[in-house]
């Protein structure tokens, strides 16, 4: 059986002032590629994992959308996400 999941997560620091989101791919319990919105883009750690980071990295709609998960996901939910 083959499993492929993904989980995102916000990181906060100093409250709303310092926002991370997180993004990770896996494939068997392998991590393969992982957006972090500190660094802007995808990044692979397997071959598989580059190819596919570069593909998401081409398609601007996306990366506009992943960068702005901070504002719309993260900040939105701040006090939902915290206890």
């Amino acid at each position: 059986v083959f499993q492929e999941m993904f989980k995102s997560d916000c990181q906060f620091i100093n409250g709303t002032e310092k926002v991370r989101f997180v993004e990770r791919h896996f494939y068997n319990r392998l991590q393969y590629a992982m957006f972090d919105s500190d660094v802007g883009h995808f990044v692979g750690f397997t071959p598989d994992g580059e190819k596919q980071a570069r593909y998401w990295n081409n398609n601007p709609q996306l990366m506009e959308y992943k960068r702005g998960q901070v504002d719309n996901y993260c900040r939105h939910n701040y006090e939902v996400i915290t206890p």
